[in-house]
């Protein structure tokens, strides 16, 4: 890369790592030759979307002399216009980018101006190049560049340049809506009441009757009713609707797995796999979602462990981080150590194994293990942060990406202003998966 570039580059880091939406790059840097599909593995490999965007800024550095002007091309065929502006702004580039074939040249009345239109096919967008060649000592000025937006206007919601498609969601409703908001449990089962997921009840109730899904709520389950309740759910017939969405709001803890960690307690203080819970979605036990997308979210603790973080520089720290000291609780239960005791809550045919697990995705409030904070008063982190960003993007994102801002937004929290909270998924989905919104309908 030219020297020039990667001044541009590193002078703009801290903005960069803000801005940037890596995930929607990699099919693009990876067809324009910039990029192999191993070092976009590495990138994925990082778990934040910082860290990722860190690497690809690293390793675009070292990628040849066509590297940047190829990354603005997959910018904007990315739709990522703000960083596009932010690399153009004041005169940085100073010579247009090299697109092939060549364009066709129309003459300016103005002497040492020209204008030229890229007519390769970009999908649902002519690129209209302005700029001024030299000056009349021959030193490059600098150009803009603008989308025609008078003959394609900027549709409402992001397009694709992968080759994922997405799924079907124009039925009305959408589909199926399952909460179970567990907040009182029994004496015997030593575990203290859940008070601030009323809170996150209603806001999951709210928001998916906005995103075109019929919800029912259920409260105050026993194990074997919680497994009762998505038994029954699978059961229905799902022929008419494009999606089946299960919220679960209890106390939780680790247990055994194939592919969906953790357990759910009912108030009885005995729990259910999700592993058990999601078999019941998989293709040969509900033929009438088979192809369709079954999402969970789950607001319960992983395991018992606090994670107390680590340092970052002061630069990276979102000033929109948040600090909780008010009355912060998790949602983790005490930990099995007898194997006598693991036998009487994890029963037989809760390990049942997902052999046709496509198209389901588990999005848990917390990394497996660890436990999960929930304000009395507020509600968790993780719902509160959830139904924020689908208020916010569920117009123009697809869910995974909407899974990453939820995740970045919620690690920087911290409870007590020590505790930290990392959020994430296991994704069995094979398309991009986007809501009906009030305006897509």
């Amino acid at each position: 890369m030219d020297e020039r570039h990667r001044r541009i580059l590193q002078k703009n880091r801290v903005q960069l790592l803000k801005e940037l939406e890596p995930s929607l790059l990699y099919d693009g840097l990876i067809a324009k030759g910039v990029f192999t599909q191993d070092m976009i593995d590495e990138i994925q490999s990082k778990s934040v979307r910082r860290d990722c965007s860190r690497q690809l800024l690293t390793d675009l550095e070292g990628r040849g002399s066509q590297a940047f002007h190829l990354f603005l091309e997959c910018l904007r065929e990315a739709g990522q216009n703000r960083v596009v502006d932010i690399l153009c702004q004041r005169g940085q580039i100073p010579v247009p980018p090299i697109i092939e074939p060549l364009p066709v040249i129309i003459p300016n009345p103005t002497p040492h101006t020209w204008e030229f239109k890229d007519h390769l096919d970009r999908g649902d967008a002519t690129i209209v190049v302005k700029g001024v060649s030299c000056s009349q000592d021959k030193t490059p000025l600098p150009i803009q560049c603008t989308e025609d937006q008078h003959l394609h206007p900027k549709p409402s919601r992001r397009v694709r340049r992968d080759s994922l498609q997405s799924y079907k969601m124009d039925s009305n409703p959408s589909g199926l809506c399952l909460i179970i908001n567990n907040v009182n449990f029994m004496q015997e089962s030593k575990l203290k009441s859940r008070a601030g997921s009323d809170v996150d009840s209603d806001k999951m109730k709210k928001r998916f009757e906005a995103l075109n899904f019929k919800v029912s709520v259920k409260r105050n389950l026993k194990a074997q009713e919680i497994k009762r309740s998505v038994f029954d759910l699978a059961k229905e017939d799902h022929t008419n609707f494009d999606c089946c969405i299960v919220i679960i709001l209890s106390h939780g803890r680790e247990a055994k797995h194939s592919r969906f960690p953790g357990g759910i307690h009912g108030i009885d203080g005995l729990f259910v796999t999700m592993e058990a819970l999601t078999s019941y979605f998989n293709g040969q036990n509900c033929p009438s979602l088979q192809g369709k997308p079954k999402v969970f979210f789950v607001q319960a603790c992983g395991g018992d462990e606090k994670d107390t973080g680590f340092d970052i520089p002061a630069d990276e720290f979102s000033s929109a981080s948040n600090h909780h000291s008010g009355d912060d609780q998790t949602d983790a239960a005490p930990m099995i150590t007898s194997v006598k005791e693991l036998a009487s809550c994890d029963e037989p045919d809760a390990r049942t194994s997902l052999p046709n697990s496509s198209d389901i995705l588990v999005s848990y409030s917390t990394f497996p293990g660890y436990v999960s904070w929930r304000d009395t008063s507020t509600g968790s982190w993780y719902v509160e942060t959830l139904d924020a960003v689908l208020e916010e993007y569920a117009g123009s994102e697809d869910l995974v990406t909407m899974l990453m801002m939820v995740t970045d937004k919620v690690s920087q929290n911290s409870a007590k202003g020590i505790y930290k909270q990392m959020p994430g998924s296991f994704n069995f989905l094979r398309k991009h998966l986007f809501f009906k919104t009030s305006a897509s309908m």
